[in-house]
């Protein structure tokens, strides 16, 4: 499940995810959220909480995420992915570099800083 979390600037699209990420958790609340914020503002940073239990993507789910990256590649300014779920701090890490902008990992407990570092201009 995908839910987009309040309290975050206007340039910041701000998800959580815990148990099971779906296509449809991609294409009725990542998707539309994204496409929102980006149609508002040139550069986007985006805030990913991935919970403990964290189940895992959908196949579907990972290729609309490439999709929406993609697409817009070229206008993520910071990627602060806030995670203690091991394989994935090990793969943002692996192939961090091949995003734009900044990308950077948080352990769970480390949410505060990751929300000042993403919120950051």
């Amino acid at each position: 499940m995908i839910r987009i979390l309040p309290d975050f600037p206007p340039t910041v699209l701000a998800v959580a995810c815990d148990g099971r990420v779906t296509r449809e958790d991609y294409e009725t609340v990542l998707i539309p959220a994204a496409e929102k914020v980006l149609a508002a503002h040139v550069r986007v940073s985006v805030y990913y909480e991935v919970s403990d239990g964290f189940e895992g993507f959908e196949p579907g789910a990972i290729l609309d995420d490439l999709k929406v990256g993609m697409e817009h590649f070229p206008r993520w300014h910071r990627i602060a992915v806030v995670s203690d779920v091991a394989w994935l701090r090990g793969t943002v890490r692996a192939f961090g570099f091949l995003m734009p902008g900044r990308v950077k990992v948080f352990h769970l407990g480390e949410a505060a800083a990751a929300r000042e570092w993403v919120s950051a201009v």
